[in-house]
């Protein structure tokens, strides 16, 4: 049995809810940019992915109008940081609705290091960061999609094994529905199989 859920039935709220409950789990960009008058801003965005590959494009997604959005519209530039399980509170803490023109590292106690190709500050003790230049925004409903093409990345030599990032020690956290949050857990491989050795359906074998 299933029940149905009709948006054009529900509050906005009502929907959201069940959207972020449902399209679970969600990485996290939290998104450092620096305003027009150079306050840095810090906030986590759970709307995050990967757009494009060549040339390398990722994508976050403001809700309403906040300051992340202001910054990025102003100035054309952005960093994603990853968001590791070991900085949980303070990743949380800068979700808070601070006043406009407040720094989030600042009131959070974040240190920051300098970016390499872009002006807002990179999060010195998140794994990796991305630095982004705006590619374009797109305008839905009630929210706006960043576009943002990564002209530099940062990986912490310590997470990276064999050259690569290691998911174990990247430990990145991850937004569920309400209040959840979600952790890493256990990691299942399983390769993608070619139509040459394809041998039927999974349950079949």
């Amino acid at each position: 049995m299933r029940i149905d859920f009709d948006p054009a039935a529900l509050s906005r709220n009502e929907f959201y809810r069940l959207l972020t409950a449902t399209v679970v789990p969600r990485p996290i960009a939290w998104v450092s940019t620096t305003s027009a008058d150079g306050t840095h801003n810090l906030a986590p965005h759970s709307f995050f992915t990967i757009a494009s590959v060549a040339p390398p494009v990722v994508q976050f997604s403001s809700v309403g109008r906040k300051d992340t959005l202001r910054n990025v519209e102003a100035t054309g530039q952005f960093v994603v940081n990853l968001a590791p399980e070991g900085l949980f509170g303070q990743i949380n803490d800068t979700g808070t609705d601070f006043p406009h023109g407040v720094s989030e590292f600042e009131a959070a106690g974040i240190d920051t290091e300098p970016s390499l190709r872009v002006k807002p500050p990179r999060v010195a003790a998140s794994p990796v960061a991305l630095e982004c230049e705006v590619h374009s925004t797109l305008g839905i409903g009630d929210s706006t999609v960043v576009f943002g093409r990564v002209v530099h990345a940062v990986v912490a030599q310590d997470v990276l094994v064999d050259g690569h990032p290691e998911i174990s020690r990247l430990k990145p956290l991850s937004r569920l529905g309400k209040d959840e949050w979600g952790t890493v857990g256990e990691v299942r491989e399983i390769s993608r199989i070619r139509h040459a050795d394809w041998r039927g359906p999974a349950n079949d074998r």
